[in-house]
């Protein structure tokens, strides 16, 4: 009986403990931590994706398995904030490096560079003329860059003329006394050919006619230029040598179209001359041409310059500094980095801080003149504003991926896959696509490898020919395969993404097409996106030019790239071969 009772009391216990151990499971304390399940939720339901390409959705940050670039969180946005902002969390943000400036004013300074070649003075050039009609004889100054005093004897003449004119001062000589008239009009005549009075006293006191006169020089200088040989037969007045003084000499600067706004008349200038290596030249502008070269889309700045012993030669290579400002008062400056371009827009990116949380806004605005890292801001931002200005094309993805405006998509709307693109605008010679990127030598390289094969492409709707064509864009995207996207991170990797979803899409489509003028048509979007990933990551060394035609494109214009300055229009062919004009040098 004892055994029974004990066995009972341990079920009772045992009953009893489980009793309230499941009590306490079902009804928390009121020290557990309420938002432990809550927070498990969130990680949980937490979306990564790629920016390029949105089909990608991981439950953990790391690598899109398509091209590499780092994914971003996919923000639930239904806090009811405004639908023109796109909203992203800390760690999005963080991720990205997002960084943000406020916007300030100051002086726009700008620095320019300018290349120049030492020239001669133009108002010291002239022409050593023949002043007698006849045939070389004898050249006493034979070859280019020699020396000539003036009064010097250059040169010996035979003149048949002279000859008879001596004759006739012989004649009125002996009936001066009776008719000196005509006497003085024989001297005269030989005085017209600028021969001096010593020289007629002389024939007169030979009593002989001289039938080699000597020509002297009008002027002191170096030999530009020999017009003649001996034996050539010359008229009167006909050049045989060009001549410069070269005691001053003019250094003539380069100045490209969009930089005019930034030199004036007076502007001081500091430049270095390659053979002259330690020495810097401080001097003022004198000049500035007026008129712009047509074919290469510069003027010209002169800098005159005293040249003692001729140590500055004409054609040395001269590169100059330019410090100056457009005297507006206050401009409201932003980085380069902080603008993102895209046809005929330019856009920033605001950062507006709410009670449910940090938030950006797409904003346009109008550029003003470039100050080499910076931009002027003409309209759409004022100074106190908070901008971003490090991992703008990460927000902008952010922004597409949500449907919301964006730099392709201003409207907002659905996000583009695939090979879906916006209208392609013509880019600006003057201005660059998106931000500025720094990037490593090998990516550079890369990239401009594809230009043999782009050229190759252009060179095939020069013919017309659009087999050529076709085959030329194959090769152009088996090209563009061997550009690796891994060697660029972050922003720069979004922009070259960007770009190279149309130039794949472009190539792809002229190598199936058996339409030439289609085919022309995806060229010029095909070089408006090169030429763009070109100026963002600062592809130098190219030694091409950038051209353009106002006529293609049913008068719309069109952009090529040319390795050569003479004009060869792909969207015309033999139709209009030279119809076009250099817009920038890419070197």
């Amino acid at each position: 009986m004892k055994n029974i009772f004990q066995n009972k009391y341990a079920i009772v216990i045992l009953t009893l403990i489980i009793g309230i151990t499941i009590g306490w499971m079902l009804s928390p304390s009121s020290n557990q931590s309420i938002d432990t399940p809550a927070h498990q939720h969130t990680n949980q339901s937490e979306v990564w994706t790629c920016s390029m390409h949105p089909s990608v959705r991981q439950s953990e940050p790391g690598l899109c398995p398509i091209c590499g670039m780092d994914l971003i969180p996919l923000d639930n946005d239904d806090d009811g904030g405004d639908p023109m902002e796109v909203k992203m969390s800390e760690t999005a943000m963080k991720l990205a490096n997002i960084q943000t400036t406020i916007v300030g004013t100051g002086n726009s300074t700008k620095e320019l560079r300018l290349n120049g070649k030492v020239q001669a003075d133009e108002r010291r050039k002239s022409s050593q003329a023949a002043h007698i009609p006849g045939r070389i004889e004898q050249l006493l100054v034979n070859f280019t860059g020699e020396y000539v005093q003036k009064g010097q004897t250059i040169a010996f003449i035979y003149s048949p003329e002279l000859v008879t004119a001596q004759q006739e001062l012989f004649e009125a000589s002996r009936i001066k006394d009776e008719q000196p008239e005509l006497y003085n009009a024989a001297r005269e005549k030989l005085k017209n050919w600028k021969l001096t009075n010593q020289q007629i006293d002389n024939i007169l006191n030979t009593g002989k006619p001289t039938e080699r006169f000597p020509i002297h020089a009008d002027v002191s200088g170096v030999v530009l230029e020999r017009r003649v040989s001996v034996g050539d037969y010359v008229m009167r007045g006909a050049p045989i040598y060009d001549v410069a003084d070269l005691s001053t000499v003019w250094v003539l600067f380069d100045v490209y179209e969009s930089d005019i706004p930034w030199i004036k008349k007076s502007s001081d200038i500091s430049f270095t001359l390659q053979s002259i290596p330690g020495e810097t030249y401080h001097k003022k502008i004198s000049f500035i041409d007026p008129i712009i070269n047509p074919a290469t889309r510069v003027t010209t700045a002169r800098v005159e310059m005293n040249n003692p012993g001729q140590m500055l030669k004409p054609e040395m290579f001269a590169s100059g500094i330019v410090k100056s400002n457009l005297q507006r008062g206050n401009e409201v400056i932003v980085p380069k980095s902080a603008v993102m371009w895209t046809g005929e827009r330019s856009v920033v990116y605001l950062k507006k801080i709410t009670d449910s949380g940090v938030r950006f806004r797409m904003m346009e605005v109008t550029l003003g003149p470039s100050l080499g890292d910076a931009y002027v801001i003409k309209e759409g931002l004022s100074a106190g504003m908070e901008i971003v200005t490090n991992g703008t094309f990460t927000i902008d993805a952010a922004a597409q991926l949500a449907g919301k405006p964006s730099m392709m998509s201003p409207e907002g709307g659905p996000i583009m896959t695939g090979h879906q693109h916006g209208e392609q605008k013509t880019p600006s010679e003057d201005q660059k696509m998106g931000a500025a990127f720094e990037v490593n030598d090998q990516f550079k390289k890369q990239l401009g490898a594809l230009l043999n094969p782009y050229l190759k492409l252009k060179d095939a709707f020069v013919k017309t020919n659009a087999s050529e064509a076709a085959t030329a864009a194959g090769n152009l995207k088996t090209a563009l395969t061997k550009v690796d996207m891994k060697l660029v991170k972050g922003d720069a990797h979004l922009a070259w993404m960007k770009l190279l979803e149309v130039l794949n899409s472009t190539t792809s489509s002229i190598s199936t097409s058996k339409d030439i003028e289609e085919q022309r048509k995806l060229f010029s979007d095909l070089t408006n996106n090169y030429y763009a990933a070109i100026q963002q990551f600062d592809v130098t060394g190219l030694n091409a030019y950038y051209q353009f035609c106002p006529m293609a494109m049913n008068n719309k214009g069109a952009f090529w790239i040319n390795d050569v300055k003479e004009i060869q229009n792909p969207y015309f062919g033999s139709k209009m071969m030279r119809c076009g004009e250099i817009r920038a040098e890419l070197k």
